[in-house]
């Protein structure tokens, strides 16, 4: 087992690619925190994931939030994976995008990660920990008739922090890295192309299909594999 004896955190973690690094991180042996803040999805991906997994109900978009996740992660061993996954994203048109969505993008998508990992330093595995970012190929690729000026922005702002955090962290034995996948099956997206035209949807899912080599998108097992890799002492 790859991951046996480390102790990770799974942001997000209740469903989609977050539930899917869950799964794998505990078939290699880890212990798993996953946080969400759906106590009803947590409840149900305990049941999908066994007993090993310890969860726990919070709203990293707050400042509350933060401070539940730190005050339960420091009261076990020290964190060795740290998987900033919990996101949210409006593909909306630039015109309409409203105050209240791009501050809720960046809450969750940026300043979450930026001050859950700050909080969490003093507790990551000395000389050993990964931090393991989930952005987005859709930092710097765009399709048409599918708007992602908010998500798009938000996720290049966490392609950002990570490449400095590296260079920052990296002295202490910390790594710091980014999976940026194109499109996944998760319910977020589903959620967020059921708001396009139906016309839009199909012109996406046309566009998809030729510009994908597999011709398919992605399924969230896809993911975690790179995910275990990365915590891995493999990935040293």
């Amino acid at each position: 087992m790859r991951l046996g004896g480390k102790r990770a955190l799974v942001t997000g973690g209740s469903d989609g690619i977050g539930l899917a690094i869950a799964e794998a991180f505990l078939r290699e042996g880890a212990d798993v925190l996953i946080v969400g803040r759906d106590g009803k999805k947590l409840d149900a991906a305990r049941k999908q994931l066994g007993d090993n997994v310890d969860t726990l109900s919070a709203d990293l978009s707050a400042s509350a939030g933060i401070d539940a996740v730190v005050e339960h992660a420091r009261r076990g061993p020290p964190v060795d994976i740290l998987v900033n996954n919990a996101g949210v994203a409006f593909l909306v048109p630039f015109e309409t995008v409203s105050e209240d969505q791009f501050q809720q993008s960046f809450a969750l998508n940026v300043t979450a990660v930026f001050f859950l990992t700050q909080r969490l330093l003093p507790h990551l595995a000395p000389g050993a920990a990964s931090v393991i970012n989930i952005s987005s190929y859709f930092a710097h690729k765009m399709i048409p008739k599918r708007p992602s000026s908010l998500y798009s922005l938000s996720k290049g702002a966490l392609n950002s922090l990570t490449k400095s955090l590296a260079f920052e962290l990296g002295p202490r034995g910390i790594r710091v890295n980014a999976i940026a996948p194109g499109t996944v099956d998760t319910a977020m997206r589903r959620r967020s192309i059921e708001n396009l035209p139906e016309a839009a949807q199909a012109e996406l899912k046309a566009y998809v299909e030729r510009s994908y080599p597999l011709g398919r998108i992605g399924w969230t097992s896809d993911l975690a594999g790179i995910a275990v890799y990365l915590a891995s002492d493999e990935a040293a």
